[in-house]
């Protein structure tokens, strides 16, 4: 059983997750970053991402990869076309079929990302596909900082006026 106090510090932590997620794409706005961020339920990421939209003045950009996609970067580039998003946020991964083989690619072609996209890259992962992008593609996951950490209670309640402080 969850208690009133679990539910206050995880809508804390939550509302302090979104602050720092926010602030790292607005530092890496025109140059290429890598941010992770990382959430077990799939609705409580849409959440985080109907809110950053809804406060940033931002062009962020949301595609969702398909189950078939091969590779991270050909999928994304296709998926743009000539569009150059302020942010990019990738949603999806653990759909994916061939995960692993996705995951190994983008090991090998993280060059390109540096040198072809110019706004941070959010990739939305679970517990599951972080630790996949450990052991699968090390040196494209070590571009990102710090993975930006959500809980996910059953009901993810943020405190919308605390984003604007």
């Amino acid at each position: 059983m969850t208690s009133l106090s679990d539910s206050e510090d995880s809508t804390a932590s939550n509302t302090v997750a979104i602050k720092r997620l926010a602030r790292a794409m607005m530092l890496a706005t025109g140059e290429f970053a890598l941010i992770l961020a990382c959430c077990n339920s799939v609705t409580s990421q849409e959440q985080v991402v109907n809110l950053l939209k809804e406060s940033s003045s931002a062009d962020i950009q949301e595609i969702f990869l398909p189950t078939g996609a091969e590779t991270l970067y050909t999928t994304i580039t296709s998926l743009l076309g000539d569009a150059q998003p302020e942010v990019l946020i990738v949603r999806g991964l653990e759909s994916v079929e061939g995960i692993n083989q996705l995951l190994i690619s983008t090991n090998m072609t993280r060059n390109e990302f540096r040198k072809q996209l110019n706004f941070p890259l959010v990739l939305w992962v679970n517990d599951d596909i972080l630790c996949k992008l450990v052991w699968l593609a090390p040196d494209f996951k070590d571009w990102a900082a710090s993975t930006i950490r959500f809980d996910a209670p059953n009901n993810l309640l943020i405190d919308q006026t605390a984003l604007s402080a």
